[in-house]
């Protein structure tokens, strides 16, 4: 792992990382606040003020596309900016070009923001955003390829670190997904129908929705994984071999497993299990990143009495692990007829979008962040602790009730009685759910109360003078 003094920072465009550091941990607050609305919303339906904008409907994906792409895209923006110059030590390629991604992409946010709570949507599940603003996505996406890969080229060390390449797969398979998937045919500046029809549109679809999963959300933050992880534990990466095997792997077995989403559906039979066995042997590859994740601590682990960072980036590895067993699990067919539909798919995603997405980048931006204000350190180390045990504590309170939520769901709805008739309503099954939709509002609220901690120690460490923040080992 290289080891450059901070003192080269001078040599590096850090503005830009900066910028999507510090917009990060906004949108991290503002889509997450969002979440814990529509949350609250499920148990007191008169949040919504009876105002069309205001409904869970509309709120729901506008909370999505917060998250996916206001919080974890301009967290990947940041690292991958920062990542590929430390480890090319060379500056950003094309440094106006780099700085159009950052206003492009507040600017794709903000009409996001504006068009989703008045309706208008093309109904596509992570995709929802209307035509005019899908091409601004390209645009800026390719903007952002040429910076990345063109860093790449002008490096000045001969190897690309194993960073580099997963940032490199995430970018090149999402602008393949979302140009596939955004194909649409416009009636109005507002309005666009699928070019696709029929089960095929929910083929493409869900290739698009899961890989989203796969590439932006998995690959992209291995990339940062692979690189944070190293660092703050001061230990080179466990086994050089067996990032590259989990690479080629992860990315060769991903794009396949996008059917699992579409089982006892119109979906031909033969696709729907192509789906599961490729989700199954996907299950290899992602517990070989865990595993070369956390054994990177070996002869590090005394670090995390003390390191709430380190913390941070171990315990996002074990959701990882978690939420990657779970995904082939519920691939299953038989494992899926009683999931499907439930709550339990809520929990599934949101293990692995609190727990592994929002933690790892939490841990990255607080080593990322003293750095590009040339401080040692957080302004305040136990508050991060504090913002750790929130995280940990509501990704885990998020979770349990889902499970609990869903599989209670699934068993009610296949009750039947001798006479074969169902059991239960499905308002009755609602109705027993509501316990667990309130200790998921808790849940969602104490994360958000931790990023909340987080912008404070942020603003804090931001404010302070330079090197006035002594490092951890110095403290």
């Amino acid at each position: 792992m290289m080891n450059h003094s901070q003192s080269t920072g001078a040599d590096y465009n850090y503005t830009i990382v900066r910028q999507f550091a510090l917009t990060t941990v906004l949108w991290g607050i503002v889509g997450m606040a969002v979440g814990v609305l529509i949350a609250a919303q499920l148990i007191w339906p008169q949040l919504n003020f009876e105002t069309p904008w205001l409904t869970y409907s509309r709120l729901r994906p506008l909370h999505t596309n917060a998250v996916i792409f206001a919080f974890g895209t301009s967290a990947l923006f940041a690292t991958s900016y920062y990542i590929v110059q430390r480890t090319c030590q060379t500056k950003l390629f094309a440094p106006k070009l780099a700085a159009f991604t950052f206003w492009g992409w507040q600017a794709i946010i903000l009409s996001a923001a504006i068009t989703l709570p008045l309706g208008f949507t093309s109904g596509k599940e992570y995709a929802e955003l209307e035509w005019p603003i899908d091409i601004a996505i390209t645009v800026v996406w390719v903007c952002y390829a040429i910076v990345f890969f063109g860093t790449i080229i002008k490096r000045t060390t001969s190897h690309i670190y194993v960073a580099n390449w997963f940032f490199g797969a995430f970018i090149i398979t999402v602008a393949v997904l979302h140009i596939v998937n955004s194909m649409a045919v416009p009636v109005s500046m507002l309005k666009s129908y699928s070019m696709y029809s029929g089960a095929v549109d929910a083929m493409v679809q869900w290739w698009y929705g899961h890989n989203a999963v796969g590439f932006l959300l998995t690959a992209g933050f291995l990339g940062m994984m692979y690189y944070f992880v190293p660092k703050q534990a001061g230990r080179p990466v466990y086994s050089y071999r067996l990032s590259i095997v989990h690479f080629w792997a992860l990315i060769a077995l991903y794009i396949w497993a996008g059917p699992h989403h579409l089982h006892y559906t119109a979906l031909p039979d033969w696709t729907q299990s192509l789906g599961m066995v490729m989700s199954l042997i996907l299950f290899a590859p992602s517990w070989g990143g865990m595993i070369n994740g956390i054994m990177t601590l070996s002869g590090a682990w005394h670090k995390l009495r003390t390191d709430p960072v380190l913390r941070f980036l171990v315990v996002s590895l074990s959701f990882y692990g978690m939420s990657t067993f779970e995904g082939p699990m519920m691939a299953i067919k038989t494992v899926n007829a009683l999931s499907h539909y439930t709550d339990w798919t809520v929990g599934h995603v949101h293990s692995g979008a609190l727990g592994w997405v929002a933690m790892v980048s939490i841990g990255s931006l607080y080593h990322l962040i003293p750095v590009l204000f040339g401080h040692g350190r957080m302004y305040s180390t136990s508050l991060v602790n504090v913002h750790f045990w929130l995280a940990t504590i509501g990704t885990v309170l998020y979770i349990v009730s889902m499970w609990i939520s869903g599989v209670m769901q699934g068993l009610m709805w296949r009750a039947v009685n001798s006479d074969g008739t169902l059991t239960y309503s499905f308002v009755e099954s609602l109705e027993a759910s509501y316990p667990f939709y309130f200790v998921r509002f808790v849940g969602g609220a104490f994360f958000l109360a931790g990023m909340l901690i987080m912008a404070y120690n942020v603003i804090l460490t931001v404010k302070a003078k330079k090197d006035s923040l002594p490092s951890l080992s110095e403290a």
